[in-house]
């Protein structure tokens, strides 16, 4: 897409949040936000169609900050996931390159789940950025149709509707621990690290990782699929992550040709105690290989046929209807 606004970006306090609101207000002028290397230390909302934020590289431009879910706020109420997001994207083909996007909230017993990019729009692009966390790093909007708990989604889309939307990641490292990739999103990981760490504080006793927690909508035909990425960890030992659960009954992950560390537990995924899933969410696998690749999986997950792996493809995924 060739930009007709172009605006370059300097460390400063809140410059990314100016920078945004010095946009064209007419959506349909695509525009580029260059940042300059450092640290933007802000919480950030990019509402506005048609906009790249694009970064020198992820390893010297990154955006910061550090609210948790657990965090009191000033009229006595948590202050709930939904609200934590370090940078949260609201507008439909918006695209993200070669940035840090971070939540620095720890350790996650104390600090909870907190949320280093809210993806909300259909065609969002994240390329060679690497989001940092411990629970809850990465959300692919939209939220479930209805909340367990009340007030489960507090946050600025709790009562929007529920839109069906497309992202993809290439070459990312998306780093976490607890359910570090989540929501309803049909999204394609093409290439990236996913990276499982242990963001407790101690860690006297075993722990355990969970990579994805999907809550696709009931009939949407794709959920997450991750292809060719590597599943990797320096912390956790042999044994104690899986590769997913579902946050909803209909719960959608595939991976083709992945990589998986010995940090994999044999069953790859796990119920979260919802027996339903088993007859309704598809987790499945064509092609992976490494220590963590071997089984034996749960007896609810699936290993595709080479015919089924076939048919799943990127061209595929964008043309799908949601």
């Amino acid at each position: 897409m060739n930009a007709n606004f172009t605006l370059r970006v300097t460390p400063g306090k809140n410059a990314l949040t100016r920078a945004i609101a010095r946009l064209p207000r007419d959506p349909a002028v695509p525009a580029v936000l260059h940042l300059s290397p450092g640290v933007y230390r802000e919480k950030v909302v990019l509402a506005r169609a048609n906009t790249t934020l694009e970064g020198e590289s992820a390893a010297d431009t990154r955006i910061v900050w550090d609210d948790g879910a657990r965090a009191i706020l000033q009229g006595g109420e948590k202050r709930g996931t939904f609200r934590t997001a370090t940078l949260r994207t609201d507008a439909p083909g918006i695209t993200l390159r070669g940035l840090t996007i971070e939540n620095a909230a720890s350790p996650r017993e104390e600090a909870g789940q907190a949320i280093a990019l809210y993806a909300d729009g259909d065609g969002l692009r994240v390329e060679d950025c690497v989001l940092i966390g411990h629970q809850d790093t990465l959300f692919t909007a939209p939220l479930p149709p209805k909340e367990i708990k009340r007030n489960g989604f507090i946050g600025p889309k709790q009562f929007a509707p529920r839109t069906p939307q497309r992202h993809t990641y290439q070459r990312c490292r998306i780093i976490g621990d607890v359910d570090f990739i989540f929501g309803g999103a049909a999204a394609w990981f093409e290439q990236c690290d996913i990276v499982s760490v242990d963001g407790r504080a101690s860690r006297d006793q075993p722990g355990t990782g969970y990579v994805t927690a999907a809550s696709t909508p009931e009939g949407q035909p794709f959920g997450y699929v991750f292809s060719r990425c590597r599943f990797l960890s320096g912390e956790y030992p042999p044994a104690s992550v899986y590769l997913g659960r579902p946050w909803r009954e209909w719960a959608r992950v595939i991976l083709l040709d992945c990589e998986l560390g010995a940090h994999i537990i044999p069953a790859g995924f796990d119920d979260w105690q919802k027996p339903l899933a088993h007859k309704t969410a598809f987790f499945a696998e064509h092609g992976s290989f490494g220590p963590g690749a071997s089984g034996p999986r749960a007896d609810f997950a699936r290993t595709l046929t080479a015919g089924e792996a076939a048919s799943i493809t990127y061209a595929r995924f964008m043309s799908a209807h949601l």
